[in-house]
């Protein structure tokens, strides 16, 4: 199972101590210090919405110019992700072969 976290992310550090707590293996990587290419993000968005990845409540998202945010598409968004790698939401968790966004309770049951 891979875990993308960012290290300053308190939900994403909630995930990975009930994985830890429930026995599971994970290779972690920070979507910031391990640059998240624009191919794994187009993988990503085969598997979920972009809309889905595309974290809009962020701080990073709040600063952007109104030009950058608006008419929003796949390519836009796939852009803005790579480039500001703190726009993906997270935790991001490919296990077999399903990703999964957020540390909802849908995830934790298909993981955990």
């Amino acid at each position: 199972m891979n875990f993308y976290t960012l290290k300053t992310c308190d939900t994403c550090r909630k995930a990975q101590k009930e994985l830890t707590a429930a026995g599971k293996e994970f290779t972690s990587f920070d979507v910031r210090a391990d640059c998240i290419s624009a191919e794994k993000l187009k993988a990503w968005i085969n598997k979920v919405e972009w809309q889905k990845l595309l974290n809009t409540r962020s701080t990073t998202w709040r600063g952007l110019d109104d030009a950058d945010k608006s008419d929003m598409s796949e390519e836009k968004a796939v852009a803005l992700m790579a480039a500001h790698p703190t726009l993906i939401k997270r935790p991001i968790i490919e296990k077999d072969d399903a990703v999964y966004v957020g540390w909802t309770p849908a995830t934790k049951a298909a993981v955990l």
